[in-house]
């Protein structure tokens, strides 16, 4: 019979894993915002989109992300802190329910769990790939693989809706939201409808990061999954 012990530690790091894909997801269609250089666009929301990711080469938030499930099970809530440095490189810190980094250093993706004190890394090329992040390649590349169209005003946020052109983009559609010239919220609904929520605080353009932000060193003794 199977030891109770090791199949609950089996079981803590499925469940884990599990979470991390939902995070890293939701961090690749965030990030992919972040990283595109232009959207053409009309209206007052998707001008406000364009500004942004013109505009934007650097930044940091708090932030709180709450994913709900389609069958309104409770909600998972995690919290931190985030920054990016275009092109490339992005560290995200959740700090609740747990600790765990996730860093992009423009070449590979490193991801902590202290409590497992496992590191899962891989090139940050082939991470991206299939995810909403690929759209960093180029000018217009937003625009190119998401059908984005003014979305509503509600409470003070303008939304822009985008749509993926592909349909094996593993989500069904992205909401971006700001409240002047900020951004304030993201909703990502993957193919399941479980709903990912990121609302920003904090938030601050162009600040001088130091590179060593984006630099990650496997600690020691650490377990390394991962080419």
């Amino acid at each position: 019979m199977e030891d109770l012990t090791s199949s609950s530690a089996k079981d803590v790091k499925t469940q884990r894993t599990q979470r991390n894909h939902k995070r890293i997801f939701a961090l690749f269609a965030l990030f992919a915002l972040f990283a595109l250089n232009a959207v053409s666009a009309e209206a007052a929301a998707l001008d406000k989109l364009k500004a942004f990711v013109e505009g934007t080469k650097s930044g940091k938030a708090d932030f709180i992300q709450t994913v709900v499930s389609k069958s309104g099970r409770k909600p998972q809530n995690a919290a931190g802190s985030m920054m990016f440095s275009r092109p490339g490189k992005f560290r995200w810190t959740y700090d609740t329910p747990y600790y765990q980094l996730i860093v992009g250093d423009g070449e590979r993706l490193w991801v902590y769990d202290r409590d497992l004190n496992q590191v899962s890394t891989k090139k940050l090329s082939a991470a991206l790939a299939g995810s909403p992040a690929a759209l960093l390649a180029g000018d217009n590349a937003l625009e190119k693989n998401f059908d984005l169209k003014e979305g509503s005003t509600v409470d003070g946020i303008e939304w822009v809706d985008a749509q993926p052109k592909n349909q094996d983009a593993g989500f069904q559609f992205l909401r971006i939201g700001f409240a002047g010239d900020t951004l304030r919220t993201m909703e990502l609904t993957d193919s399941f409808g479980q709903v990912t929520t990121i609302a920003f605080e904090k938030f601050e353009r162009n600040p001088q990061l130091p590179a060593i932000l984006f630099r990650f060193t496997p600690p020691k003794g650490a377990d390394i999954l991962g080419e």
